[in-house]
């Protein structure tokens, strides 16, 4: 073997990195005859300590970083446990109520240095001439610390770390404070990997473009300094198929008994097509947006699906194309197979595209819904109205697609006419599976952090949690999420209205749902629609809508202008119209923002849709 490529703990267990695949089949296309392996050590603990213990802890980035920072810093331990004790809470109430019990940090802690110190000694042979490591959500600690047993076990072999966690000024930092880490890849990993490892050979005279070393006298530098973009892939329809073979070779190892179908991921773009969220630091390793064809994201899918049996996928991209997120769709809907799809999509699809996506096999997808006040959206920058994500959640739910979404709170400089907003239109969301509140965090090159006065925002430093578990006398590793002053204290206040109404609906909407079904759903018979409306407290309304009537609603259910409706209704006044909506409104029935309307209640499943 000449180049180990690893995947530390804590991504979700039951999928393969794609970072590391990726970079396997190009660089092994592009250098023949290079032996690589792409290892997923994370299978291992999830075994070892059980896979619900492992699914819990990697749900929390806190929980997660704090197991292998208390490796890194055995002085820090004390606060790494209290870390991780406090971070992992909520979710241990909700795993006992299970009767399935997490164990200690301190546990958890030596499970994960015995599961990785056998792994280096075992995987990492002699010949081995580059060890690389993907550092992603919730990898760095485990990852920093996986380089140190490499170099404490071979310490000849560069080590070279990549990843959204060594991005930007991180890269710098990184390389300043572990001397494990002989190399950083500062943004997308195909092209300045396979230099690095011609460098290494003696095949070219200087590291290229987007790798940062470590100079001989203990500074830090590139060769030469270069623009992200001149290290990237520029047509990504290019890039060979992953390959994740080591991943189902690993899998192949497990118990019996603890055997499962993995979700493999794949990749239609790089980057946003949006990119302008004022709150998001997603897109730091990259530079602009690249998409592959749709042809190809599906000729890509139906080739996995046959290699390995496989029926469950997720897309990792940041936001899928706009343009031709249908188009993708309806080729994988071709493909004649039972497929299970996760995607990321923004708030702009209909409701005929989103049921078409669902056919296809479309049943998870998370939605950046953020906030649903107007003068916090524009804020925020979402370029999404309110109308566009109470459309969105209707439609999903309507199509049978489990829509994830987050409403961000504590947000900057929120007003509390703008929490009054949120709490209107929550009450017109009630009937849908809720939205998940997160409080505000400061990402490191968002544009709030790079413009925090904008946002009433100073003082910024790195996170104390991250302070508390990396730094010791010598050295300090900054955070992606920093701390800083400004109005947080007025925006808890604020927000407590929103997060108590959020908690009744998850948890009395959810119920209601359990013992009727969808909470607002209509039947159509042609010449009237009947609408099943379930309030809150679990009473049952229904309402029937005749001629005119009926196709106005139907009309509805699609974002529509109330002025439109004035044709549909064959001249009706629009006095009567305005009246008519009015009641749905009253009734909440229907949702109005502005002039635009859309009817709420969703076709009755098992129905045919129109």
């Amino acid at each position: 073997m000449d180049i180990l490529l690893i995947a530390p703990p804590w991504p979700l267990f039951n999928r393969p990195s794609i970072q590391i695949a990726a970079l396997k089949a190009f660089v092994g296309q592009k250098s023949p005859g290079t032996k690589i392996r792409a290892l997923h050590p994370y299978l291992l603990l999830a075994e070892a300590i059980g896979f619900p213990t492992y699914h819990t802890i990697s749900q929390s980035s806190w929980a997660a970083e704090s197991v292998a920072a208390g490796l890194l810093f055995p002085e820090n331990i004390v606060a790494c446990n209290r870390i991780f004790r406090d971070s992992l809470r909520k979710r241990t109430r909700k795993v006992n109520r299970h009767k399935i019990s997490l164990p200690l940090p301190d546990h958890v802690r030596k499970m994960t240095a015995g599961i990785l110190d056998a792994f280096v000694q075992t995987n990492i042979p002699n010949g081995c001439k580059l060890v690389g490591i993907t550092a992603c959500l919730n990898q760095l600690s485990a990852g920093l610390y996986l380089a140190l047993l490499v170099k404490r076990e071979k310490p000849d072999i560069p080590v070279v770390m990549g990843g959204t966690s060594c991005t930007g000024p991180l890269a710098q930092d990184i390389l300043s404070c572990f001397e494990q880490v002989d190399y950083i890849i500062n943004g997308e990993g195909e092209l300045p990997l396979l230099g690095l490892w011609e460098f290494l050979n003696g095949k070219r005279e200087r590291l290229p473009p987007g790798v940062i070393h470590r100079m001989d006298h203990g500074s830090t530098g590139t060769h030469p300094p270069e623009a992200t973009s001149q290290a990237q892939i520029k047509d990504l329809n290019s890039l060979p198929l992953p390959d994740f073979r080591d991943y189902f070779r690993e899998l192949a190892s497990i118990a019996p008994q603890y055997k499962f179908s993995p979700i493999l991921p794949v990749e239609a773009s790089r980057g946003c097509w949006w990119g302008r969220c004022s709150f998001c630091n997603l897109n730091l390793q990259w530079t602009g947006y690249r998409a592959k064809s749709p042809g190809r994201i599906s000729w890509e899918i139906e080739r996995l699906a046959s290699k390995f049996g496989a029926l469950d996928f997720a897309f990792m991209d940041n936001v899928l194309p706009r343009k031709e997120a249908a188009a993708i769709f309806t080729k994988l809907s071709d493909h004649g197979r039972d497929y299970s799809l996760f995607a990321e999509l923004r708030a702009c699809h209909t409701r005929k595209e989103l049921s078409s996506m669902a056919k296809a096999g479309l049943k998870d997808l998370q939605v950046g819904i953020e906030a649903l006040s107007a003068s916090l959206l524009k804020r925020m920058n979402k370029g999404a109205s309110v109308m566009d994500n109470v459309a969105v959640i209707r439609h999903a739910c309507e199509a049978g697609i489990a829509l994830g979404g987050n409403l961000i709170i504590h947000f900057p400089g929120s007003t509390e006419q703008e929490v009054e907003e949120t709490l209107a239109v929550l009450d017109f969301l009630w009937p849908f599976p809720s939205l998940k509140t997160v409080s505000f965090w400061l990402g490191l090159g968002s544009p709030v952090q790079r413009h925090p006065e904008k946002f009433g925002i100073h003082a910024i430093k790195s996170h104390p949690l991250f302070s508390e578990m990396f730094y010791n006398a010598n050295r300090c590793a900054p955070s992606i999420i920093l701390a800083y002053r400004g109005d947080r204290q007025v925006q808890r206040r604020l927000w407590r209205p929103v997060e108590k109404k959020v908690a009744l609906w998850q948890a009395e909407s959810e119920n209601l749902r359990r013992r009727h079904g969808a909470l607002l759903t209509f039947r159509d018979g042609k010449q009237f629609i009947r609408i099943r409306q379930v309030l809150p407290g679990g009473k049952i309304l229904t309402h029937t809508l005749k001629g005119i009537s009926r196709r106005l609603y139907l009309a509805s259910l699609e974002v529509v202008d109330r002025d439109d409706l004035y044709t549909i209704a064959n001249g009706l006044p629009m006095e009567q119209i305005n009246f008519f909506i009015a009641g749905l409104v009253e009734k909440r029935l229907v949702f109005q923002h502005g002039k635009r309307i859309i009817g709420l209640a969703v076709r009755e499943k098992g129905r045919l849709g129109r």
